[in-house]
């Protein structure tokens, strides 16, 4: 938050007295004038408290748009619009398929048995849910908890690609087949693709199993482990259990 501006005014004047006396021999002069000049900029703390603002009006701003989006017919069969939750600047973004049943109902993304496991993959990593963001490809469910079809994708990625814009995460984690596609338009098998590093919008990218399909072949968890592992060392990062062992 900037200071206000009639002691923005104030510090100038009253540095262009001190230059005065200063020329004039008149005073010593403690301060220098460029110190005190400084005192009218926004501290670090303020202008990251301004940043997450704006993100905050920006995110607002293209849910709002979401809630009301009649681009396909996915609109006449949503219960609530899922923009999807989270922090306003987080290293690490999820991208799934699409809402669910439970997600269509309360309006938030991973909210079923599937996002208690991507609940439980986040801690596992070191985070919280609130530190990270979770959305999806499609903002609405499709009935029946069908597959998005390539024209329901193509519509409702600008929506996402917004969040990503304002959110700037430095990883994105995408979920499932579908995920990828939506996002890099491969229609490779996730089996193949997963655990490779690619990239969207200069943004590193990290494809791996949607917790969903754990949830029915749990011996793959072995294997989104590693992927998730790779994400923390590109972070920089540690998972718990490592450094509790290190201590």
């Amino acid at each position: 938050m900037n200071h206000p501006t009639n002691l923005i005014n104030v510090i100038d004047n009253l540095s262009e007295y001190l230059e005065y006396e200063a020329e004039e021999n008149n005073a010593p002069v403690e301060i220098s004038p460029d110190t005190l000049k400084e005192l009218g900029q926004p501290c670090p703390a303020a202008s990251h408290k301004q940043q997450d603002d704006d993100a905050g009006v920006k995110m607002k701003k293209t849910a709002t748009a979401i809630s009301v989006c009649k681009k396909c017919s996915l609109c006449k069969t949503r219960t609530k619009t899922v923009p999807g939750q989270g922090s306003l600047a987080p290293e690490i973004m999820f991208v799934g398929e699409a809402p669910g049943a439970d997600e269509d109902a309360a309006g938030l993304a991973f909210v079923g048995r599937a996002g208690q496991l991507l609940t439980k993959m986040i801690n596992a990593m070191g985070y919280a849910r609130e530190e990270v963001f979770i959305g999806n490809i499609l903002k609405c469910r499709p009935p029946e908890n069908r597959k998005p079809s390539p024209e329901e994708m193509e519509l409702c990625l600008p929506y996402l690609k917004e969040q990503i814009a304002v959110l700037k995460p430095k990883i994105i984690i995408a979920l499932g087949a579908t995920a990828i596609q939506g996002l890099l338009g491969i229609s490779t098998g996730i089996t193949k693709f997963r655990g490779t590093w690619s990239s969207f919008s200069g943004i590193d990218l990290m494809p791996t199993y949607h917790p969903a399909y754990l949830l029915r072949n749990p011996p793959a968890k072995k294997e989104v482990w590693q992927d998730l592992q790779a994400v923390l060392t590109r972070l920089g990062r540690k998972p718990p259990q490592a450094e509790s062992k290190k201590k």
